[in-house]
């Protein structure tokens, strides 16, 4: 895709987000990776209403170039895109249930969201409930950097989700999945519950060469 290609699927998808009630007010971030630097969603901007033209852009070294001021996470993006390789895109929202979910305090907090389908197994894997620190604090970076690059998705303790993917729209989807999913462990929780068992859990991840958990 061309830069323009990525502006405009970048707005697109932040508008699917918002519409469907991801995204609210001015709440959360997006970033993609460029062949020359990175586009990021600007500070205070709303996903529903982003103007492609407006989008920040930053060089390789993380310098703001053009657009309006990115993200003040601009940290959280940059730490999955320095120890996790392949990583194109980056998805940070504080969509309710998975917010709800980092509210909670974990039975692990190395795997809080729990295997309750495969495609959660598939598309974002085991997902550490993080520390608490303040928005807009560059501690969460470290924190996610301090990661190594283990996981595709971390959950920010009473904060929400920042997921990584291959690509924008990967990154999109398996944000959207940890949301159902967490979804789901809200509306079970204190029933009893069928987990996939290790076992299942081991042949999705060999069958589909999924995300680590």
């Amino acid at each position: 895709m061309t830069e323009d290609d990525l502006r405009a699927e970048l707005v697109r998808l932040a508008a699917s987000l918002f519409q469907r009630g991801l995204s609210v007010g001015t709440a959360g971030n997006i970033s993609v990776a460029l062949s020359d630097g990175w586009l990021m969603t600007p500070t205070n901007s709303s996903l529903g209403h982003l103007d492609a033209g407006r989008i920040s852009k930053l060089d390789r070294d993380w310098s703001h170039v053009g657009g309006d001021r990115p993200s003040k996470e601009v940290f959280l993006h940059r730490a999955f895109y320095e120890t996790r390789p392949g990583t194109g895109a980056v998805v940070h929202l504080h969509s309710t249930h998975a917010t709800a979910l980092s509210c909670l305090v974990a039975q692990d907090p190395e795997d809080c969201v729990p295997p309750l389908t495969p495609y959660v197994v598939m598309r974002v894997g085991r997902v550490p409930l993080l520390d608490y620190v303040p928005p807009g604090d560059p501690a969460m970076g470290d924190l996610i950097r301090a990661r190594g690059g283990r996981n595709a998705a971390v959950l920010l303790a009473n904060h929400g989700p920042v997921v990584a993917g291959r690509d924008l729209a990967s990154a999109v989807h398996a944000a959207e999945e940890l949301e159902e999913t967490a979804r789901l462990a809200i509306l079970l929780r204190g029933l009893p519950v069928r987990l996939l068992s290790p076992d299942q859990v081991a042949v999705l991840e060999r069958r589909f060469g999924g995300v680590s958990r």
